[in-house]
């Protein structure tokens, strides 16, 4: 994959408490282990980590609270570079980063313009899309629904990109939205991802995708035990309820983390926006999956996703202007 062109040796051996450079990253709310973006996450520090033979630093937070003085605390004590995996980190870094000129901070799902801060955003709109088209052409009942997790620009970026696949197959479908909650708790409440899978269920909805983190692990279990197809998000979740499982869209957060340590206190700031051209988005197919899909779809979304990378097709990004032009 393009993506591996990135990833270069890094030498040396650290200690297994803070040293002088060691990298850190910090865990957003819903847990290191949730099965999408934080463990996505921690997968890319694991895979840096057997590659170089170093070590790094991590922390979980419990409350959102510990943002700043948490990035704080790991500039002070040397760690760097100091990465953050999700959007919600942003005000936090905007005020921690000015004061520690000399270390590199990363941020994942926001933009912060500052001279150290190395900003990694993807398309999600473009994966969100394909996994959309993939219900649009696989839906019975003609609903199909999905679930967000915090009420946000960024999840609204990811349903939006679903309901314009959906109606790229077919406008008249019908897409059922709902957002878990306006807090970071919305990230981790799989109770209430549950019941509003339930929901739409009962509206009709043969298909539920969720971008939720771990309140999406309640979606795919109630999609599961209801019959119907669940579609993961951030990580390959196809494994979770094998056959229930329609598709994830995947996120190479895994290498934009891998890539952030690999590169070390020397990296290159800016921003870094990745989509289906760099391989950064897509869509599993895996022994759980590859019989759901007929050769049709595949062969549909294939010559789609070849449309979005070459620029025939695109997909509206609605963090632009705030708009659903699909819905």
């Amino acid at each position: 994959m393009r993506w591996l062109s990135f990833i270069i040796a890094v030498a040396g051996i650290a200690s297994v408490t803070a040293a002088i450079a060691d990298p850190a990253i910090i865990y957003d709310l819903g847990g290191k282990f949730d099965k999408s973006f934080n463990e996505s996450a921690f997968n890319g520090a694991e895979a840096w980590k057997a590659q170089s033979g170093s070590d790094y630093v991590e922390f979980q937070l419990k409350t959102a609270k510990q943002r700043e003085d948490t990035i704080r605390r790991l500039a002070n004590q040397g760690n760097n570079p100091v990465v953050m995996a999700g959007f919600s980190f942003q005000m936090a870094l905007a005020t921690v980063a000015p004061e520690f000129p000399g270390t590199k901070f990363v941020i994942i799902d926001a933009i912060v313009d500052e001279p150290n801060v190395r900003s990694v955003i993807f398309n999600d709109h473009e994966g969100m899309f394909l996994v959309g088209y993939i219900s649009g052409l696989t839906t019975k009942t003609n609903v199909v629904g999905i679930v967000g997790g915090m009420e946000s620009p960024l999840i609204r970026r990811f349903t939006c990109g679903y309901v314009q696949g959906v109606k790229t197959a077919n406008p008249d479908i019908k897409v059922i939205q709902n957002m878990t909650g306006g807090t970071p708790s919305a990230w981790n409440d799989p109770i209430k991802g549950a019941a509003l899978a339930k929901a739409q269920i009962a509206g009709g909805a043969d298909i539920i995708a969720h971008a939720a983190g771990s309140t999406g692990l309640g979606v795919l279990q109630a999609a599961a035990d209801a019959g119907i197809y669940g579609i993961g998000v951030d990580a390959n979740q196809n494994y979770l309820y094998p056959g229930s499982v329609l598709t994830s869209m995947i996120r190479r957060v895994d290498f934009a983390v891998e890539k952030s340590f690999a590169d070390g206190p020397d990296m290159t700031p800016g921003v870094l926006a990745f989509g289906l051209a760099e391989d950064g988005v897509g869509y599993a197919l895996d022994v759980f999956n590859e019989d759901l899909l007929s050769n049709d779809t595949k062969r549909a979304v294939a010559d789609m996703q070849a449309q979005i990378i070459s620029g025939n097709f695109v997909v509206h990004n609605y963090t632009d202007d705030n708009r659903c032009p699909a819905n």
